[in-house]
């Protein structure tokens, strides 16, 4: 790092949000480097458009297999191995939901009954079938479609943090638009504010500090529409087809690997706070931070970060308060 503490900032749009990379030389080539690595995991990974390897999975459903690189069938693996867990939020055959809703996009509104039950029949995650011989991945009802959204975008940050140690940069930070991903002790730790929902993009609850750490934020204030004066935010539970209601704003995780932060914000979001706690008390590599929609955040303990409360309008609980 320069003795003058000098940060230079690289950025792009990506994915579908704004990229920032920060590094303590400045680096154009291998800031290059690293925005051509997302674009190319995006051009494998991507449902929003009509090529990718996901979409040649999503086209042959009910029809045939089809084989894709090894990092793909890893992720798609990864991702099954999540959403069957008994009771899982998570699960990436929820396409067809997902595309029915378009929260976040033109046309959103609130499904009728009959088109959500019907989709549910096409988004079980155990109609997809994986073959690890072949590395190929088999979607056994015709209309089935996985969507790896909810958990690309750690991957792919877990893969640029491995190419900037591999260049041997020791400090730095990947922002790909809610997954944090830090590098070294720039002035002893990261300082990550935590948003505060349904406030001006500014407003922070508080500000976490952490060291070699990702960070991963879910929140209901990211996408969302209102519609007869209630509002639908764009996380789904895939056990009933409508946005999951509970007591939680947001949950952030604090963990070695993006990916983890994206498993676990949603198997979180899913299970609340008391639930969430206790899955946490064995993973000590995993921790959270929740955020209420009574006011209140909600720590699973301290052991890899610090939080500062910034907002006096929240109160600060303990998790095993």
């Amino acid at each position: 790092m320069p003795t003058d503490g000098s940060v230079y900032s690289y950025s792009a749009v990506l994915m579908g949000s704004p990229i920032l990379l920060k590094l303590f030389s400045h680096n154009p080539p291998l800031a290059s480097r690293v925005f051509s690595l997302i674009k190319q995991y995006e051009d494998l990974l991507t449902v929003n458009r009509a090529q990718s390897q996901v979409m040649d999975i999503n086209h042959a459903a009910g029809l045939h297999p089809v084989t894709v690189s090894r990092p793909v069938y890893q992720l798609i693996q990864c991702a099954k191995a999540a959403s069957v867990l008994p009771n899982s939020a998570f699960n990436l055959a929820i396409g067809p939901l997902v595309k029915r809703w378009r929260i976040g996009f033109k046309g959103d509104s609130v499904p009728p009954a009959d088109d959500i039950q019907a989709l549910l029949n096409i988004t079980q995650a155990q109609d997809v079938i994986l073959d690890d011989d072949n590395l190929s991945v088999f979607l056994t009802r015709k209309g089935m479609e996985i969507d790896l959204g909810a958990i690309a975008k750690g991957y792919i940050a877990d893969r640029v943090r491995d190419v900037l140690l591999k260049e041997g940069v020791t400090d730095g930070l990947i922002n790909l638009g809610g997954n944090v991903q830090t590098l070294g002790t720039p002035q002893g730790r990261w300082s990550i504010g935590l948003k505060k929902p349904f406030a001006e993009a500014d407003a922070l609850v508080g500000a976490m500090q952490v060291a070699h750490k990702s960070v991963v934020t879910s929140g209901t204030y990211e996408r969302y529409f209102e519609q007869n004066g209630r509002r639908y935010h764009h996380i789904i539970d895939p056990h009933t087809g409508y946005p999951l209601d509970n007591e939680l704003d947001s949950v952030t995780i604090i963990s070695t690997d993006s990916l983890d932060g994206d498993i676990w914000t949603t198997l979180l979001f899913g299970a609340g706070v008391e639930k969430g706690c206790q899955m946490l008390k064995g993973r000590a590599d995993i921790e959270a931070i929740f955020v209420t929609k009574a006011q209140e955040v909600i720590l699973s303990s301290q052991r890899q970060f610090r939080f500062t409360l910034l907002d006096d309008s929240y109160r600060l609980i303990d998790c095993t308060a």
